[in-house]
């Protein structure tokens, strides 16, 4: 009797685990890639932020695929802004996580080292702030959320000479970074198509560099107006302070990858009146801004800025893009995120030939240490 007991227990546990599992939700992995540690270690919070809350809001009880509940799980890899790690987090993701789609990262250099690995391997990427135009030329798995290069060096461009009135430019840029070469290509061609001219050209090589001060003296010399730092936020606020000790007084303007809290502090005051473009604007009126800026900050406490909002963004895509393609599935998943067509914080977004989306800019500005609007730019 105690043997049969015994036997119907055994049975019942078998049934029970067994059972479980055939019932439990299916899982659909979604990776991140972000720079969670080193220099731009903020934005990687503000992505991982943004990344969250679309979980929250598109998929909060997981997703429903033809017929089939899945549980969605994000899996976050620090990339720390490096091209090698990129790489590494990449091959993790895709051939030990199995994820179905990958978020990021959100610079150009780094989706070019993650690019082609998702490429080969047929998972869609959709990348946060990579706006160099090689990102997605990659090929037909590659999309971004945001703006484009040559569209930002044009916006800036019309800034410089219609709003500054100013003719002649003086250009700081990093050589050794795909998004910095790119925006000094775009910002020049169009300045000079506009009649403007580039009277300093200066380079240097890399992220690592702490003193511009030879550079910066080239440029005093000439004859600029206004001085073009198409740089990331951790390099350009050390060449603003370097820029007013060295008695530069002229305006400075840049790119969006000013859009950081940390500017200020490492420019110490000299970034007062200087302007930049960006993705986003947590003050324009639009609903859907508003909306989105007060669950954010409900969430977080804090007023979202461009690395947040375009995260958000960029997994919305991929979840509305699994639910349109009726399957888990990569070529399927390419083909929906390909054709959809959905409003959100920053605009709608419907991706072109090349996978871009056409989107506005806006001209931010940094006032008392805070950024404001000044006005929106669309295509």
């Amino acid at each position: 009797m105690k043997r049969n007991l015994l036997l119907s227990l055994c049975a019942l546990l078998v049934v029970t685990l067994f059972g479980g599992m055939a019932f439990a939700a299916d899982q659909i992995k979604i990776g991140v890639v972000a720079p969670i540690t080193g220099q731009n270690a903020i934005g990687g919070q503000y992505i991982k932020n943004g990344v969250e809350l679309a979980v929250k809001e598109f998929a909060p009880d997981g997703l429903e695929i033809g017929g089939k509940k899945y549980e969605v799980k994000v899996i976050f890899e620090d990339n720390e802004n490096k091209p090698d790690i990129t790489a590494n987090a990449f091959r993790k993701l895709i051939d030990q996580d199995e994820v179905v789609a990958i978020v990021g990262p959100d610079a150009s250099s780094t989706s070019l080292a993650g690019g082609p690995i998702a490429q080969a391997a047929e998972v869609p990427v959709v990348t946060t702030f990579a706006t160099n135009p090689k990102v997605t030329q990659v090929g037909d798995y590659i999309f971004r959320a945001c703006f484009i290069d040559p569209f930002q060096g044009s916006v800036m461009a019309k800034y410089v000479m219609e709003n500054l009135k100013a003719t002649k430019a003086a250009i700081l840029y990093n050589n050794g970074n795909d998004f910095s070469k790119g925006l000094t290509e775009f910002f020049k061609q169009s300045f000079e198509a506009m009649g403007g001219k580039v009277v300093a050209l200066e380079a240097y090589g890399g992220s690592d560099i702490r003193d511009f001060n030879a550079q910066l003296n080239n440029i005093k010399a000439s004859d600029a107006e206004v001085l073009y730092l198409p740089n990331a936020f951790f390099e350009t606020g050390l060449q603003m302070n370097q820029a007013r000790k060295a008695g530069i007084t002229v305006p400075f303007v840049g790119g969006d990858g000013w859009d950081s809290p940390d500017l200020p502090k490492i420019a110490a005051g000299a970034e007062e009146g200087a302007a930049f473009t960006a993705a986003f604007s947590h003050e324009a009126q639009r609903p859907e801004v508003q909306a989105f800026v007060e669950k954010y900050k409900e969430n977080y406490g804090t007023v979202p800025n461009s690395n947040a909002v375009l995260s958000y963004e960029a997994t919305a895509i991929v979840l509305k893009g699994l639910k349109d393609a009726g399957k888990v599935e990569g070529p399927a998943l390419r083909d929906a995120i390909a054709a959809i067509d959905i409003d959100l914080p920053s605009g709608k977004i419907k991706f072109d030939e090349n996978r871009n989306p056409q989107k506005a800019a806006v001209i931010m500005q940094f006032t008392g240490g805070n950024t404001t609007y000044v006005t929106t730019i669309n295509p």
